[in-house]
């Protein structure tokens, strides 16, 4: 990849894995209401419209990163998201990394390397 490719690549990782855990904030608040109580609760923090800004900022990272690139390449290499959520989840949500998960992460990784590799 291009060092711009690279770096829209990075810009893509950034801010959907902010995008993740922002509306995980946004879903996780205390609040005893359910149904449309809740939605409306959720509707009015922050990190909901954050993570939505994320994500439309994401979209046209995204479709200039695939502009650059082959498809099949882009989108693996685009996969490396689901290291970066699931690391933002153990940092800032405490959730549990169990052995299976880390393994499977390690073979995602290497998958997204092999891609790249192969060009």
């Amino acid at each position: 990849m291009t060092p711009e490719a690279t770096t829209l690549w990075i810009l893509t990782l950034v801010f959907d894995t902010f995008g993740q855990l922002a509306l995980k904030a946004a879903a996780v608040t205390d609040g005893d209401t359910d149904g449309l109580d809740r939605w409306q609760t959720m509707a009015k923090q922050k990190w909901i419209w954050l993570g939505v800004a994320a994500y439309v900022v994401e979209f046209f990272v995204w479709l200039a990163f695939l502009s650059m690139v082959p498809l099949a390449q882009g989108v693996l290499v685009g996969s490396v998201n689901i290291l970066t959520v699931q690391l933002g989840g153990r940092i800032f949500f405490k959730e549990l990394l169990t052995p299976k998960r880390i393994l499977a992460s390690a073979m995602v990784a290497g998958g997204v390397a092999l891609v790249g590799w192969a060009g």
